[in-house]
């Protein structure tokens, strides 16, 4: 049967599959028209992983960019509660987190919270205002 978009359930997650696929590997462009097609900006893989916190753990400051100017939720944490901004200072991609800090990502919400990953990893100057 299929959704109210047409697609089959096995259709949408291969749809899902290459939009997070797009996130990780930072194809920006692709992944604008596919949201821009009606993709849900805020979609999540099966651990719950937003393309958002996808391009962020890789390092992707113009794909968090341009996800964010979409109206990605900066603050969507995983099922493991671990919010985008503090998989970017654990993978010590410094200008992903200039960008949600920027954006006004939650510091103090997920396990670990951003502060703590960044006392932990030594980049709390990268959070002072």
């Amino acid at each position: 049967m299929a959704n109210r978009d047409g697609l089959t359930p096995e259709q949408a997650r291969r749809v899902l599959a290459i939009a997070a696929d797009l996130a990780r590997t930072g194809r920006t462009g692709e992944l604008e028209e596919f949201v821009e097609h009606g993709l849900p900006v805020d979609a999540a893989d099966t651990a719950g992983n937003t393309l958002l916190m996808l391009a962020a753990y890789h390092g992707h400051a113009d794909t968090v960019r341009a996800l964010l100017r979409l109206g990605a939720d900066p603050d969507l944490r995983n099922d493991r509660d671990q919010a985008p901004i503090a998989g970017a200072l654990f993978k010590g991609a410094d200008e992903v987190v200039a960008v949600l800090y920027a954006a006004g990502a939650d510091l103090n919400r997920g396990t670990p919270t951003a502060r703590a990953a960044a006392a932990l990893f030594g980049r709390t100057h990268l959070l002072a205002g």
